[in-house]
């Protein structure tokens, strides 16, 4: 076998947008590759036989990302643009084409083409279609336009392009751009009449929408707002056949005793004619990070009643990895249950849910489910397994089974160094999980290098999963150590609660797992540990060298290094840091300057590289520059590399050539202060 190399990313596969058809006899989802010379990835559809477990490539034109069961036999799915209409769609004339392909054979046709940017489609009928679109406040629908007005409003968009009018915040969004004024809306198509109808108000952006069994209704989430965005969102249900959208504002049911006026609603679907089961957060006691809970809205009298009150447990998957591409569906409602996944411990769990908040344990074992299909009595799912890349497995009567086999080389072909679990308590009646990875061809006699790798978030997870960078250093002759300290997902609210406690109790955790490792294992040469981490680990490696110089080099990743500028400048920042810091720069400045990396810059020694993206939102180019600037007007050795193009994604789904530079970058970096 050979050494894993810095490179094999680029052969990984990655799925995505498991879905059954109708019939549940087939099942299709999208498989993505990287184009190295072209610097972009790859997207095609795959079909599944359910029953003969066969699958094969549907459709091959790299562009299809997402896609539509029409009916047992046929899909629709969006392609991308030739350079004609590129042209047409910067001068301001925006549309989508779909097209048609059955699964048993033959090519894919023109079916029908919305002149609208088309961010999600659902069949509402024999001929009825709803989606949505992005649309800006204040500015012409084109569709609705004579040819005259057209040329006029094309020739005042490309005027305007010089210019960015800021409104309301946010702004701006991180892998969305500006955003100002701009509202997801949803509208109708008829595939007959190809009429296109407005279904909620230009103010209104909706989050999410389904639609039920028999086509009559749709429920939405939806927020309306001028200025400033709140937090909470409100639950709308339209008739398909009046043409009525009616919002429901939360009413407890009686003896209720909880208040939750003003819910922030994550999910809302039918679990059967008349309620919609809904999951929602009031944010009272945890603030923005605090788990949802089960709702049922009754549609006749109004009235919803919460159905899990006990329940804490973060209902998504947050374990991380750097190698998946594209999203799945994590809820889905299927025979009068709602299958949903939690996020437990270090992995995430697939379960359902009744009307009346019976749950129960589906699929349990290691590692995480990232996409689920359920039809009837067939479930399908894609799941990342220890040290297994993403793969497609189905689950029958407690039993997985891998379906596919798109990333088997890397196993058989590549060394990997398999994760060693470890339990620390960190304080009293406080443990925290963590592993570590020795170095692949590993010698007792040896001493080794490490790398302290820490998550993002704070509310996320580290597991078993496949991690590419934490792969190859280990196969560069590195151990590498993680944990999930107070402030991870996984361990209920109280655990992930550190609100106006960054860089305190977090740290102690990390402080003293890295203690504990080195205690335990003596390979690793103390003299010769490095520290990194991204967005909440890019905040804590630049709170670790500000505070301790015991570590010899450090990369510190789209980080924050101060509160007060994040509050103003990031898409999530006038209402995250209000919340975790727990104040705001015109009341509280000392107290966000005390939690700021930035005020310990001028007591750093530790070599330190940082890597930040030019349209990172999130945490803003301003964090890492502050950071970069502090520790170079201080004399220490310190490096910036930014990626124009990039967003906060940049280690996940960012251009394969720039993902390749950025491992390059951190690798280099250690092994020139740590070997």
């Amino acid at each position: 076998m050979e050494s894993l190399k810095i490179d094999d990313f680029t052969g990984y596969k990655f799925l995505s947008g498991i879905k059954h058809s109708p019939d549940g006899k087939h099942a299709a989802f999208v498989v993505h590759s990287m184009d190295f010379d072209e610097n972009k990835y790859l997207s095609n559809l795959w079909v599944l036989e359910v029953e003969t477990e066969k699958y094969y490539q549907l459709t091959a034109f790299d562009s299809e990302r997402s896609f539509l069961w029409l009916d047992n036999d046929n899909i629709i799915f969006p392609d991308a643009r030739d350079s004609r209409d590129k042209e047409k769609l910067e001068a301001g004339e925006e549309f989508t084409q779909y097209y048609k392909i059955n699964i048993n054979g033959g090519e894919a046709l023109k079916y029908f083409k919305i002149p609208k940017l088309v961010s999600s489609i659902k069949k509402a009928g024999e001929e009825m279609f709803l989606f949505t679109s992005p649309y800006s406040i204040g500015r012409s629908d084109i569709s609705f336009l004579t040819e005259e007005e057209k040329k006029k409003e094309l020739k005042f968009r490309k005027e305007e392009k010089d210019y960015e009018v800021l409104e309301e915040i946010p702004f701006w969004s991180n892998g969305g751009g500006f955003t100002n004024k701009k509202r997801n809306r949803l509208y109708s198509y008829n595939e007959a009449s190809h009429d296109i109808e407005e279904i909620t108000d230009e103010s209104v952006d909706v989050d999410l929408f389904n639609i039920n069994e028999d086509k009559s209704k749709a429920v939405l989430l939806l927020s309306d707002f001028k200025d400033k965005r709140e937090l909470t969102n409100l639950i709308a249900v339209y008739d398909i056949k009046s043409k009525k959208l009616q919002i429901y504002d939360y009413q407890a049911s009686e003896g209720e005793t909880e208040n939750s006026e003003g819910l922030s609603h994550s999910f809302a679907d039918f679990i059967s004619d008349d309620r919609v089961i809904y999951s929602a957060t009031n944010m009272k006691r945890y603030g923005v990070n605090e788990n949802d809970k089960f709702y049922i809205l009754d549609l006749n009298s109004g009235k919803s009643v919460c159905i899990t009150p006990d329940l804490d447990a973060a209902l998504t998957n947050s374990v991380g990895s750097d190698c998946r591409y594209g999203g799945a569906s994590l809820k889905e409602i299927n025979n009068g249950y709602l299958y949903y996944v939690t996020t437990e411990g270090h992995n995430s769990y697939l379960n359902r849910i009744d009307a009346q908040g019976k749950i129960e344990k589906i699929i349990t074992g290691e590692g995480s489910v990232d996409g689920i299909s359920i039809n009837k009595e067939s479930l399908l799912f894609i799941g990342m397994k220890t040290d297994k890349l993403q793969e497609l497995y189905k689950f029958t009567i407690g039993t997985e089974k891998q379906i596919t086999d798109m990333n088997g080389w890397v196993n058989s072909e590549r060394k990997l160094s398999t994760p060693e679990k470890l339990s620390i308590e960190t304080s009293p009646g406080v443990v925290i999980e963590g592993w570590i990875m020795k170095p692949v061809d590993f010698d007792e006699n040896k001493k080794y290098p490490a790398i302290l790798d820490i998550h993002g978030g704070p509310k996320t997870v580290y597991g078993t999963v496949f991690y590419h960078e934490m792969q190859y250093w280990a196969n560069e002759g590195y151990a590498v150590f993680f944990c999930n300290p107070r402030g991870s997902d996984g361990g209920g609210n109280a655990f992930a609660d550190i609100r106006g406690k960054y860089g305190t109790i977090d740290y102690d955790d990390i402080m003293a797992f890295t203690d504990e490792v080195i205690k335990r294992f003596s390979f690793i040469d103390k003299e010769k540990v490095g520290v990194t981490g991204g967005s909440y680990g890019g905040f804590m490696t630049n709170w670790i060298i500000g505070h301790t110089d015991r570590f010899k080099a450090a990369a510190s990743q789209r980080s924050i290094s101060n509160w007060i500028s994040k509050f103003c400048t990031t898409d999530i920042g006038y209402f995250f840091v209000d919340d975790q810091c727990q104040g705001t720069p015109w009341v509280d400045q000392e107290k966000l300057w005390e939690q700021s990396p930035l005020k310990y810059a001028d007591k750093v020694k530790t070599p330190t590289l940082f890597i930040h993206s030019e349209e990172d939102y999130r945490c803003w180019l301003a964090e890492g520059i502050q950071m970069f600037t502090a520790l170079k007007y201080h004399g220490v050795d310190s490096r910036l590399c930014m990626f124009r193009g990039e967003n906060h994604e940049l280690s996940r789904s960012g251009k394969p050539k720039h993902r390749l530079r950025r491992l390059q970058e951190i690798t280099q970096w250690f092994n020139k202060h740590l070997k």
